[in-house]
């Protein structure tokens, strides 16, 4: 481990938000971006534009971005799955501000691609082609996440050689970033560093970012992997909320005061506050009803 700084990027507002059934106030989500600003945290993903009846927390994605602090030192991610979606992201910067970056998927598995986007996996890739190419052309970030890169809850084990493969084809849009998620939560750290080791050697030139659920208590073991082989960025949850609607029992993200403190443990820096990221995961917790899964938030900061 010779890195001293990683990047952390919140899915809370996003990924972390979809998969609850308490729809939570637009201004709510609003004040839970701004409590991951003053935490430290400067890339987030703030909202998708998907359709409402099968994501109905996202219905007010719009109405999200137009709220959103006015910041020159944040990324604003908005996620998009089709040209349809990337057109209403694109038109959220014409009202000022905005969305500035964009965050496209594509699946491994033909079976969860269908169940998540209505694709097969060659057309998830020929998508996320065409919107990059779009973004490129507009000047604006793109990245896109290869997602089931570790397993799919339909199709089982997925060959590291198909990632790595459907990573060579997105990497023809340019995108800034290339993501790898373990969707479902089934990845272990030996197979997360050869999985990054060899997207590292056959795409040298694109930064690599993981992506981690907990679903069997690995997360925060992957996300140190991850790191270790080479990845820049991890994505991470407050309170460890998420998961996605069309995984069966797939839970939430690792949670991102679990990943912060990790790292700064370790000596490697994260620019967040964790008594803030701890305050923030009760404060959503309590507005969703309950305690949030992430395990420092329950247990506290240290030395206290």
């Amino acid at each position: 481990m010779t890195l001293d700084f990683v990047e952390i990027l919140d899915v809370g507002p996003r990924d972390g938000l979809q998969n609850e059934e308490t729809l939570l106030a637009t201004s709510d989500k609003i004040a839970l971006i701004s409590r991951l600003i003053d935490a430290g945290i400067r890339r987030l993903e703030v909202a998708s534009f998907v359709h409402l009846k099968l994501v109905p927390q996202m219905a007010d994605a719009e109405a999200v971005v137009a709220g959103l602090p006015a910041r020159d030192d944040v990324t604003y991610v908005g996620l998009v799955l089709n040209e349809k979606g990337f057109e209403r992201a694109l038109e959220t910067k014409n009202h000022g501000g905005g969305i500035n970056e964009i965050g496209c998927v594509a699946v491994v598995s033909d079976s969860f691609s269908q169940k998540n986007q209505g694709q097969s996996a060659e057309e998830s890739v020929s998508i996320s082609l065409k919107i990059m190419k779009r973004a490129v052309a507009e000047g604006v970030p793109v990245q896109v996440t290869i997602s089931a890169s570790f397993g799919c809850p339909f199709e089982g084990e997925i060959d590291p050689a198909r990632v790595v493969e459907m990573a060579r084809q997105l990497a023809e849009g340019q995108p800034r970033e290339i993501a790898i998620a373990d969707t479902i939560g089934v990845a272990v750290p030996v197979r997360v560093e050869d999985m990054f080791f060899k997207l590292q050697e056959a795409l040298p030139h694109i930064p690599l970012r993981g992506h981690f659920h907990d679903t069997r208590n690995t997360g925060v073991a992957n996300s140190w992997a991850a790191v270790k082989a080479g990845a820049k960025t991890i994505d991470a949850s407050i309170g460890g909320l998420g998961g996605c609607p069309f995984a069966p029992r797939a839970t939430g993200n690792v949670a991102t005061e679990d990943v912060a403190f990790m790292f700064e443990r370790s000596g490697v820096k994260t620019g967040l506050d964790l008594d803030k990221l701890i305050s923030s995961a009760h404060w959503v917790g309590e507005l969703l009803g309950g305690t949030t899964p992430g395990m420092v938030s329950r247990a506290g900061s240290f030395p206290t």
